[in-house]
C-alpha cells in the first residue's frame, strides 16, 4: 500500500509539473483494495483495470519504473510511451490492461476467463471495476455470460461513491452495487475497503470460491478516492466534511495503527518502509526522465497490426 501511495503521489506532482502526458486518475485512499485483493492471487491468474488502475497494477507485480516512464511518455514505457496512465498493460505477470473506456474490461475479463475454463486451469480472473461502471451494458453482458456459463471471474468493484462528479445514490436506484448480482444468481458481499486486513479476508474467500470451480462472484468494497476524478479537476461537487471524514478512514493509518498497537511493526520500521518506497519512486523518476521518447518514425507502430502483406509493408 505505502508503494502504491508513494507513486500516486509522486505522480501527482510530476503532473503538476507538466512532466506527465495525458490525463491521470489516480487511486490515493483506495490502496487497501488493490494490495488486499491481489495478496490473494498466484501467478497464473489474470487481472483486469480501469481507468484508475496503477493501485491494481502494481499489486500484481508490474515494474515501477516501467510504469512510470510509460506516464511519461517515454520510449521505455509499458507501450512505449504511447498508451499512458490508462492502458498500462503486463501480459506476463496476468494484467490484462487498464482501460480508457468506462466499462471497457468487462468482456476482456470475461474472455480470459473462459480461456481459464477451457484449458481446464484453475487460473481465475479478478475484474476490478467502479461503482459508476455498473450502469454499462457491457457490465450487465459480461455479468450474465459469467453466471450462465459458471466463469472463473471475481468482479471486485471499489465503490468510491462517485462516477465522475455523479454520487452513486443519483445514478442507481438500489443502495449497493452488490445488490444487482441477485440478479444473475451470482454469489456476493460488501465490505470495508479501507481496512487491508477486511479486504484480504473477504477477497480470499471470494477467490477460493470462484477456484473451486463455483462460478464467479461479486465483492463490493465501500471506499474513497481522496483526490478529485482526475488531476487537475475542480473538485467542488463533494461536501467538504465528507472528504474529512474519509481521510480520516486512510487505509494505510488504519494499517499503521494497527500493527503499531499489535506490536508488528514501530514507527522506526513503518518509517524505514516510507524511505525505502521514497527510494525506489526516486529511482523510477530518474529512469523516466533519462529514457528517450518513441522516434517520429514508429508514430503508427504498436497502434496497428504490424503485418507485412502481398509485398505491402502495414508497420
Amino acid at each position: 500500500m505505502v508503494r502504491i501511495r508513494c507513486f500516486e503521489t509522486r505522480v501527482s506532482k510530476c503532473f503538476a509539473k507538466g512532466q506527465v502526458q495525458g490525463f491521470v486518475h489516480l487511486c490515493i485512499g483506495q490502496e487497501a483494495t488493490a494490495a488486499g485483493v491481489c495478496a490473494n492471487l498466484k501467478e497464473g491468474d489474470f487481472i483486469s483495470s480501469t481507468h484508475r488502475g496503477h493501485g491494481h497494477i502494481i499489486a500484481k507485480g508490474a515494474d515501477i519504473k516501467t510504469m512510470m516512464a510509460e506516464l511519461f511518455g517515454k520510449e521505455t514505457g509499458y507501450c512505449h510511451g504511447k498508451g499512458g496512465s490508462m492502458h498500462i498493460s503486463d501480459t506476463s505477470i496476468g494484467v490484462l490492461g487498464a482501460n480508457g473506456i468506462v466499462g471497457g474490461g468487462f468482456n476482456l475479463a470475461a474472455g480470459a476467463a473462459l480461456a481459464c475454463q477451457m484449458k481446464k486451469s484453475d487460473s481465475i480472473v479478478v475484474c476490478f471495476f467502479g461503482d459508476g461502471s455498473s450502469n454499462e451494458g457491457s457490465w450487465h453482458e459480461a455479468m450474465n455470460i459469467a453466471s450462465v456459463w459458471k466463469l472463473p471471474i471475481l468482479f471486485v468493484c471499489e465503490n468510491n461513491l462517485y462516477g465522475i462528479s455523479s454520487r452513486v445514490d443519483r445514478s442507481m436506484a438500489v443502495e449497493n452495487v452488490a445488490d444487482r448480482a441477485a440478479a444473475y444468481g451470482m454469489e456476493q458481499t460488501i465490505a470495508y475497503g479501507n481496512d487491508v486486513a477486511i479486504v484480504y479476508e473477504t477477497a480470499k474467500e471470494a477467490v477460493d470460491y470462484v477456484r473451486s470451480g463455483k462460478g464467479p462472484m461479486l465483492v463490493e468494497y465501500k471506499t474513497y478516492r481522496q483526490h478529485g476524478h482526475f488531476e487537475g479537476e475542480p473538485d467542488v461537487y463533494r461536501p467538504a466534511e465528507e472528504i474529512k471524514e474519509w481521510l480520516d478512514q486512510d487505509p494505510i493509518k488504519n494499517c499503521k495503527a494497527f500493527m503499531k498497537e499489535n506490536n508488528i511493526l514501530n514507527e522506526e520500521e513503518q518509517s524505514f518502509i516510507d524511505q525505502e518506497m521514497e527510494h525506489e519512486i526516486d529511482e523510477a523518476v530518474k529512469f523516466a526522465e533519462n529514457s528517450p521518447f518513441p522516434p517520429v518514425t514508429t508514430a503508427v507502430r504498436d497502434v496497428y497490426t504490424d503485418i507485412v502483406e502481398e509485398g505491402r509493408d502495414y508497420r
